[in-house]
């Protein structure tokens, strides 16, 4: 499951929208899937079966059979990904400080007055 010893193996962007389509309601079976995903990406029903096939290899989908078909369900909850690729952004891009993250997020002004205010209120938070 684990490529460095405890975090699951990288989840391509392909793979991450097949997987928030699984977040949001699950199980599902590829058709399903694809319904959700295809028309917005111009994917066939084979590219979601791929694309499942490969999550279930690292062992971020688990399968159910139901009849002649699968069942599809995410193995890695939501927050558990988006903590793991968010300590992964930090430590790669920002030698795992989170503070020149901040800073080039308002140097570029991707941060809004309300993100601005929702971190304060955070950081706050985490004083307390």
């Amino acid at each position: 499951m684990a490529e460095d010893g405890g975090q699951p193996e990288r989840i391509s962007d392909a793979e991450h929208a097949v997987m928030e389509a699984l977040w949001e309601t699950s199980p599902l079976t590829a058709a399903e899937v694809c319904d959700k995903v295809c028309g917005a990406r111009g994917w066939s029903l084979a590219t979601v079966k791929t694309l499942l096939s490969r999550l279930v290899t690292k062992h971020a989908v688990a399968t159910k059979p139901d009849g002649k078909r699968f069942l599809y369900s995410p193995v890695i909850a939501r927050a558990e990904y988006v903590g793991t690729e968010s300590r992964r952004l930090v430590d790669r891009l920002f030698g795992g400080r989170a503070a020149p993250l901040f800073a080039q997020l308002a140097q570029s002004e991707a941060l809004t007055l309300d993100d601005i205010a929702e971190i304060e209120a955070l950081l706050q938070e985490l004083k307390s």
